[in-house]
């Protein structure tokens, strides 16, 4: 029974992260929100409700400087502070903007956002019980091998998701007569709105690469129109 403590402790470690987690970030958003106000944005998104045949699209601004959208684990939408203002700026178009609303409401249908709340509590899990394992037979590095594992999993799964919102985002738009040039002419525009992704390996990102997002897209368009 010893031998399966670390595990034990694992599971409910990541039992309690995940119901913390959710209570954190829900608190977080209802304090630092308020519901999107504009007239353009609007719209946009009453023209993908229509698609999706829903009443409307609430989409709230998080007040926070990155440049990011998110689907919270509730299923409520967001777009932060920054990304707004560079909207706002002319950087971004409303076009633009919408996509990234479309592609946040692919993480919600597809049951991503609540799954990555349960993902980063199980991959927390995962690196304590294999840093308590491989911390005994492997002293020093042990941790960073735990670590490391850890972080591939983490990464693989989320882009995974992107490339699945990605395509929810452009049958939408297609649907609701946007249309995905503008969903493809942001990831040109990304890199430099959020300072770059730096030298980091494409397998170690969160997201996958521009070209590859555009090619995945632009494959899925191909399909769609021989269908």
């Amino acid at each position: 029974m010893l031998k399966f403590t670390p595990v034990l402790l694992a599971i409910l470690y990541a039992l309690a992260m995940y119901r913390f987690s959710v209570w954190r970030t829900s608190k977080e958003l209802d304090a630092k929100s308020t519901e999107l106000a504009d007239g353009r944005l609007k719209a946009l998104c009453d023209r993908m409700a229509s698609a999706l045949d829903l009443d409307r699209i609430r989409v709230h601004v998080y007040e926070i400087d990155p440049v990011n959208g998110l689907a919270a684990p509730d299923g409520r939408i967001f777009i932060t502070r920054g990304f707004y203002e560079k909207y706002r700026q002319g950087h971004v178009s409303a076009e633009e903007l919408a996509s990234v609303i479309a592609h946040e409401l692919g993480h919600v249908a597809l049951g991503h956002s609540r799954r990555r709340m349960i993902d980063f509590s199980g991959q927390n899990a995962i690196r304590t019980a294999l840093a308590l394992v491989l911390g005994r037979i492997l002293p020093g590095i042990g941790i960073l091998i735990a670590n490391a594992l850890a972080s591939l999993l983490a990464a693989g799964l989320s882009r995974s998701d992107e490339y699945e919102a990605d395509a929810y985002a452009s049958a939408l738009l297609i649907k609701s007569g946007i249309g995905t040039s503008a969903q493809k002419s942001l990831f040109a525009k990304l890199d430099a709105l959020s300072g770059g992704s730096g030298r980091t390996p494409a397998w170690l990102m969160s997201h996958p690469k521009t070209e590859e997002r555009v090619a995945a897209i632009e494959a899925n368009e191909a399909k769609w129109l021989d269908g």
